[in-house]
């Protein structure tokens, strides 16, 4: 007989592949087609471990790829909110936090309440790893967008003011890669992959 606490772990490893389907409004460097949740997460844990010598304070590195892995976890039940989508984004937390309580309940043997408290604690950004996480979060679109000629930037004519205010973590994490997130924004800008002011 197998183990129900098993089985309620592997419905759960089952249902992350849908993590494939839930897509984003980033394109993949070099091409049309947008990424998904699952590229994204994958992409920003890589980052975190490979950028995490800049940041400006000792960081937990795994701690900070756990909550890098599970952050958009709620987006199988809630769905990808676009992050300069200003009236999508009201009331995005409330449904999130729905989505975590379910996801939570899902699991066995505590670790839904350990993937509940790294996503409170990345949501909420008051820990040195979460803001660094949030950074590769917040970095890794941009990077997309810089290199896909503007890409959302441009197509959705998004300002220089917002994008600064997005990225804003990264300001807080790290002094060098707040200098190049500000050379790539003012870059961008001269180059007219941002038009909007």
């Amino acid at each position: 007989m197998v183990d129900e606490n098993l089985l309620k772990d592997i419905e759960f490893v089952v249902e992350l592949d849908r993590m494939k389907t839930i897509l984003r409004q980033t394109s993949i460097i070099g091409e049309e087609r947008r990424e998904d949740d699952a590229q994204h997460s994958w992409h920003i844990s890589i980052m975190a471990m490979i950028l995490s010598e800049y940041s400006n304070k000792k960081i937990d590195v795994f701690k900070t790829i756990k909550m890098l892995l599970i952050h958009d976890l709620v987006e199988l039940h809630a769905g990808d909110t676009f992050c300069f989508d200003k009236e999508a984004n009201k009331g995005k937390r409330e449904r999130e936090e729905e989505a975590i309580e379910s996801i939570s309940k899902s699991l066995s043997n505590g670790k839904g309440v350990e993937i509940k408290t790294l996503w409170t604690e990345f949501e909420d950004m008051d820990t040195d790893e979460a803001i660094f996480a949030a950074s590769m979060d917040r970095l890794q679109p941009m990077l997309n967008n810089y290199n896909n000629e503007g890409g959302t930037w441009k197509k959705f004519n998004i300002s220089k003011k917002d994008i600064y205010k997005r990225i804003e973590p990264v300001k807080y994490s790290s002094d060098k890669l707040w200098d190049f997130a500000k050379f790539m924004i003012e870059d961008a800008h001269k180059k007219g992959l941002i038009t909007k002011e």
